[in-house]
């Protein structure tokens, strides 16, 4: 994993590839409409996390001035995902931008998944339902 280097009169700076993810994975989350990064799809499915682990669902490359990073997201079911994508790549760019100095050429955005807010029925409504079976 390379790391960032840069060099003033006093001495070098270095920003480690992780420290960038973790800006982007931040970025990202900030959205509306983004319910959370995907590390992956294992067996299937693709795993939700949380802000503990930010710097999970994101691929960064990081030159000597640029940077490019990938972002694997799962948006919430019923927004816009052209425009949250947008949204997300314009917030990840200014945030490494403003945060580091470094360049970010590319944000590319992979949308793995379409999170469902689940309805859950009371207790009280289940037992008023009747049986199906007896």
């Amino acid at each position: 994993m390379a790391d960032e280097n840069i060099r003033t009169e006093l001495g070098e700076l270095k920003i480690a590839n992780e420290v960038v993810g973790i800006i982007a994975g931040l970025a990202a989350t900030e959205i509306e409409g983004v319910a959370g990064m995907s590390g992956g799809i294992a067996g299937g499915i693709a795993e939700l996390l949380g802000r503990k682990n930010l710097s999970k669902g994101v691929k960064v490359e990081v030159g000597e001035h640029e940077t490019a990073v990938d972002l694997f997201v799962v948006v919430e079911y019923g927004v816009n995902i052209p425009g949250v994508s947008q949204e997300i790549q314009a917030n990840v760019k200014r945030a490494i931008e403003v945060m580091t100095g470094l360049r970010v050429v590319e944000v590319n955005i992979h949308i793995l998944g379409v999170h469902f807010q689940h309805q859950t029925v009371s207790e009280e409504k289940a037992e008023e339902s009747p049986a199906r079976v007896k």
